[in-house]
């Protein structure tokens, strides 16, 4: 995901969100019991404030970087990164210009980012599968009359007939046509609030 957004011009920066607890973390290999049970460790051992210091870290290494622009930063996540790339661009509304949530989990309820949407400057993307056991209609529902109420820029959008994780390629629920949509969007996003003026 990151190299498809690299070759398109952007300068991306991905980092390991696990890094206090491995360097490196493979979901494909090993024992699928083992796999899971080390997955949603390392997931759960993550909230809002950690991440939110790490990116504090990125910009200081973007904002370093002669290579880089940091006057217009994007964000994105997928799965339980989908609510860090929304605290993200509520906590950092300066900096943050596009955030999007590609199947995202907790984002709207009791220990989500929602409170803080009116703080939000840039754009906001949602996409959502039809079919998320990880991310319910009720939830989402709650999501877009709450944002609608805020104020915020931003969009919903439902994929009808897949289901979550349909983004990746290497997952049972990829679906292509799915997943390019979501790329169409996530292009246009970033050309509309990241692009050179």
């Amino acid at each position: 995901m990151a190299r498809r957004l690299g070759t398109a011009g952007y300068y991306v920066v991905l980092p390991n969100l696990y890094y206090r607890s491995a360097r490196e973390f493979d979901l494909f290999s090993g024992e699928p019991t083992h796999t899971a049970e080390r997955m949603w460790t390392l997931m759960t051992s993550l909230d809002d404030a950690l991440v939110l210091s790490d990116t504090e870290a990125l910009f200081a290494h973007v904002d370093a970087d002669p290579a880089a622009d940091a006057s217009r930063i994007g964000a994105m996540g997928y799965c339980m990164s989908g609510p860090y790339s929304f605290a993200v661009a509520c906590t950092f509304p300066d900096r943050i210009k596009a955030a999007a949530s590609i199947y995202g989990v907790r984002l709207f309820g009791e220990g989500s980012p929602a409170h803080l949407a009116e703080r939000v400057k840039g754009e906001l993307y949602f996409g959502c599968a039809e079919f998320d056991d990880y991310a319910p209609k009720e939830m989402i529902d709650g999501l877009e009359a709450h944002l609608g109420a805020v104020g915020a820029n931003a969009r919903v959008e439902w994929y009808p007939g897949v289901h979550h994780g349909f983004g990746f390629p290497q997952r049972p629920a990829y679906d292509k046509p799915a997943a390019e949509r979501h790329w169409e969007r996530l292009f246009s996003l970033f050309a509309r609030n990241l692009a050179a003026t």
